[in-house]
């Protein structure tokens, strides 16, 4: 393809991506996308057009840089998930890559350039910040899942980020201060604001989410009574609930009853301690949709 219609491309995919992230926590970098990420994405794209793109697809184009342009077919279906109507509509929406004009008065800018140096140096200083969290009933690190972050910003799109092996994350912004979200399967969503002034505190206690905790007690198999567990688990529930099995390898994904994930969880059998919870959203004190894997 040619250098204009890779910038136009590129223009697409960036803008896809940012779609996606407006209701997904994912790398803001799709290169870093795993395969539950990319499963997500399919599926978010198959609500917004009813169309989908397959697994080879995808990292044809997007995980990798390709010499040649996909499908028109593609192409619209694309445009029409970022907002627009078709491909030949989003590439006259978005800029063309423009040529920069030669500057003629070389000898002024050259002594100039020591004042510019300092100039942009100054403005361009970032602050670092660091957190690291800890849970609120032992106090300990949060160090055996990753917890998901969202930094927000006034004037665009949030980033996404992951905690290390330590329950930490570091970010850098020219900001004096920072806001951003913190999302846990086992720890109530909380939004953290906090200036630089402020960041040698930088220990952050998460409250446990009991509902959670609650439920990763009986999917891993830590009840003898069987009867009552599964009463319990009728109050867990909203009676309305959407719950999701996303399975490894991108082979789908299966739609469960709310009677159908209770029998799954009051059987007792190795199953269960490989249940790994995804994402969860609450209506009225109850779970009112859940997506989970098996590992």
């Amino acid at each position: 393809m040619s250098t204009k219609e890779q910038h136009q491309f590129n223009l697409l995919k960036n803008a896809v991506v940012a779609k996606f992230l407006e209701h997904h926590s994912v790398p803001s970098d799709v290169k870093n996308w795993n395969g539950d990420d990319i499963l997500r994405f399919q599926e978010d794209l198959f609500t917004k057009v009813k169309a989908r793109v397959s697994e080879k697809w995808f990292y044809t184009y997007f995980k990798k840089d390709h010499s040649k342009l996909p499908r028109i077919d593609m192409l619209n279906l694309l445009s029409r998930y970022v907002g627009q109507e078709n491909w030949h509509a989003f590439r006259n929406d978005h800029p063309k890559i423009k040529t920069p004009r030669r500057n003629k008065k070389i000898a002024w800018f050259a002594a100039a350039l020591p004042l510019f140096v300092v100039f942009f140096t100054q403005i361009n200083s970032k602050n670092e910040f660091q957190f690291c969290f800890i849970d609120d009933l032992n106090e300990n690190g949060i160090t055996s899942i990753p917890i998901d972050i969202k930094i927000l910003f006034n004037d665009q799109s949030p980033i996404y980020l992951k905690t290390d092996s330590l329950g930490c994350f570091n970010y850098s912004i020219k900001e004096d201060h920072i806001k951003f979200v913190v999302t846990s399967p086992y720890h109530k969503t909380d939004t953290i604001v906090r200036s630089i002034d402020a960041n040698k505190n930088t220990v952050v206690k998460l409250d446990s989410d009991n509902y959670a905790l609650m439920l990763k007690y009986y999917t891993n198999g830590n009840v003898t009574d069987w009867t009552k567990h599964k009463k319990n688990l009728e109050q867990l529930f909203h009676d309305d609930v959407k719950i999701y099995r996303l399975y490894d390898n991108q082979i789908g994904i299966e739609k469960y009853s709310k009677e159908d994930f209770i029998r799954l969880l009051t059987i007792p059998t190795k199953t269960l301690k490989q249940i790994k919870i995804l994402d969860k959203h609450y209506e009225q004190h109850k779970i009112k949709s859940l997506k989970f894997t098996v590992k």
